[in-house]
């Protein structure tokens, strides 16, 4: 099957030619991680079938949160985490989507731009909803930043999960919303809009946007979701650690073109889009945010410094729900690890793919190459 690092290894290097001296350094180092993603440029661990003696390579992941090969093990780990943390509530799940004549703008000013829109759009949810017409209280935000459409064009826009209710003033009681009804879409729209302009204003004030952009709309779309936690989570996790491409929509390769299937997006069938590889590399690296950027972000009653009131909503709730009757999990005893023992690294399944008997861990492989900064 193809990958993108196939597709990189075919353009990439007339790309940097002709743009190397213009490119971001995140650009740089997504190339360069994806090129060595797996390979023996980033060293791994050798193991071997108790049966059949055969030798087995693993190389370690990238972890660039532009490659598609990576990010399983790191979604897992982010989905525990976040478990501990959901209130046993129903949830909303609101698109914040930006108009096109202000895309380029966000996309010469990627740290600003995306972390304003971000900012812009759960305020602007965590304002309307302290309104006392509409939940009265301040609600928990999480935001997801994504930029492309399935042909990997530009297209920012903002994916917020946002409870079904809040916390009041006085931090004392929980105030939930109505079933299928969080807070106005236009109300919504346009206090979103306004805040973009006055946050983007301070943080950029030479960018001079003509004051006609600044009255075109803004599509927004709200989900209700019913309760179930798990269920919002593993809907959530999509989207978190989603990248632009994955290896999977690859359909074809050869020496001057990419073909990628897409789904049209107002009928949702399934078509392909054939690209050139220069501008294959273009789009897809459009979409490669700066180093420290924070795609996911906490606002309101998730936000860190509420930390304690989330944990005390959360008790609260639970106190009032139906006690449930399941049997508890049989509890395991992890492995106990010799004093001064190095443990075999627990990565790739332990199963030989030849005669499916058990692989040993031998000896770990150093990397090729140096890591870069």
């Amino acid at each position: 099957m193809l990958d993108l690092a196939d597709v990189f290894r075919r353009f990439a290097a007339d790309y940097l030619s002709a743009h190397g001296a213009s490119m971001l350094p995140s650009h740089r180092r997504a190339i360069e991680d994806i090129l060595n993603c797996r390979t023996a440029a980033l060293g791994g661990q050798v193991w071997r079938c108790e049966q059949c003696a055969t030798q087995m390579f693993s190389y370690h992941s990238c972890r660039n949160r532009s490659c598609p090969k990576c990010h399983t093990a790191q979604t897992r780990e982010w989905l525990e985490s976040r478990r501990a943390e959901m209130l046993p509530v129903p949830y909303f799940h609101i698109t914040i989507t930006v108009p096109d004549e202000l895309r380029e703008v966000l996309r010469a000013n990627q740290r600003d731009g995306y972390g304003v829109l971000m900012r812009a759009s759960a305020a602007a949810i965590i304002e309307l909803a302290r309104d006392p017409r509409y939940v009265g209280g301040t609600v928990g935000v999480l935001a997801v930043l994504h930029t492309w459409t399935q042909q990997l064009n530009l297209h920012p826009h903002v994916h917020c999960l946002v409870t079904g209710g809040g916390i009041s003033e006085d931090t004392s009681t929980w105030l939930p919303a109505r079933r299928k009804f969080l807070v106005p879409i236009n109300a919504l729209a346009k206090l979103v809009r306004g805040k973009f302009r006055a946050i983007l204003r301070q943080k950029c004030p030479d960018l001079g946007i003509p004051d006609a952009l600044w009255r075109k709309r803004w599509v927004l779309h709200v989900t209700a979701w019913g309760n179930g936690e798990q269920a919002v989570l593993d809907y959530l996790a999509r989207y978190v650690f989603r990248v632009a491409l994955t290896n999977a929509r690859i359909a074809d390769l050869d020496h001057e073109t990419v073909t990628i299937q897409c789904r049209e997006r107002k009928t949702g069938r399934s078509q392909t889009c054939r690209l050139s590889g220069h501008e294959f590399m273009r789009r897809f690296l459009q979409h490669v945010l700066p180093r420290g950027f924070h795609k996911v972000r906490y606002f309101g009653l998730w936000h860190p410094a509420q930390r304690d009131n989330a944990g005390r909503v959360r008790q609260m709730l639970q106190l009032q729900a139906t006690p449930k009757l399941d049997p508890p999990p049989d509890f395991v005893v992890p492995p106990v690890t010799p004093s001064g023992a190095k443990p075999a690294p627990t990565i790739e399944p332990l199963i030989c793919p030849h005669c499916q008997g058990r692989l040993i861990y031998v000896r770990t492989l150093s990397p090729c190459q140096a890591m870069g900064p």
